[in-house]
């Protein structure tokens, strides 16, 4: 008599991982993003749409009221422009990042310290590169919706400038990307809420002092060296630059510094993944 343990159904196993790429990308980051959007539509799109406001919020208050007492405000290629002009690309960048970093940190936080969702997905044929490269786009995804809302109501308030400014958006998928990814690498390293609080307490500085309101002249030398490491200071010059036509060589700089920065998150990210749920 054939027993009930022999009739039930068996799990599929898991495709057995090669040596090489293989062991770490299986090309199917798509059902990291599948599932991330599911899980969105379903439980929190309100608090991602809300996350849109902000930077707006700081236009309305600062573009437009504080600009009336402002004036003009020359770019660093000098420039004149207005000042809800000058803070509104700033703005735009900020919303990038704050969409990536969201997504990218506290998200990732609860899926990996709590949900354990990555030990699952690792346990199929999944690669640790498959998870961060599907998590950084659903990251950017997120970036994309809150840059892509902003252009929208800059549009409408006639704060672009040149015909260049249609630029600024691949200019903030950029961005989003970078900060994705560096986001996701650095919280793959932190265990409590209280380390997690660390990421607001460099955001915040990097919002207020990447030459996001003032331009970057007003600081002292040694500050303004500080600030032009910061990866937001060099996506508020991109995006500005495109939005105003102050078009210089020196925005391939800004270019590569998120191409290296995409480059470093990615690495440490799958190095990170790899050595928490496989070795």
């Amino acid at each position: 008599m054939t027993s009930t343990r022999a009739l039930a159904p068996t799990r599929p196993l898991a495709k057995p991982r090669s040596g090489g790429i293989g062991a770490l990308y299986a090309g199917n980051a798509r059902s990291v993003v599948a599932r991330g959007l599911l899980a969105t539509r379903s439980t929190n799109y309100l608090i991602v749409l809300s996350g849109f406001f902000e930077p707006v919020f700081y236009l309305l208050s600062m573009g437009l009221g504080l600009g009336a007492l402002v004036g003009n405000v020359a770019t660093s290629t000098g420039q004149q422009v207005p000042y809800a002009a000058f803070i509104a690309p700033a703005l735009l960048a900020v919303s990038a990042m704050n969409g990536a970093i969201y997504d990218s940190t506290w998200n990732v936080f609860f899926k990996m310290q709590y949900a354990k969702l990555y030990e699952g997905m690792l346990t199929t044929s999944l690669g640790p590169l498959d998870v961060a490269l599907g998590e950084i786009l659903l990251a950017l995804l997120r970036g994309a919706l809150y840059a892509g809302g902003f252009m929208i109501v800059m549009q409408v308030l006639g704060l672009n400038l040149a015909w260049t400014a249609f630029l600024a958006l691949p200019a903030v998928l950029l961005i989003a990307f970078g900060f994705a990814s560096l986001g996701m690498a650095i919280t793959s390293y932190l265990k409590t809420f209280q380390q997690m609080d660390w990421i607001t307490f460099v955001m915040l500085p990097m919002f207020l002092f990447s030459a996001t309101f003032y331009p970057l002249s007003v600081y002292p030398t040694a500050i303004q060296w500080v600030i032009q490491a910061l990866p937001l200071w060099h996506g508020v010059e991109l995006v500005r630059g495109l939005t105003t036509g102050a078009l210089s060589v020196a925005m391939l700089w800004h270019v590569l510094y998120y191409v290296v920065m995409i480059a470093i998150g990615l690495v440490f990210t799958t190095r990170r993944l790899r050595a928490l749920f496989l070795d």
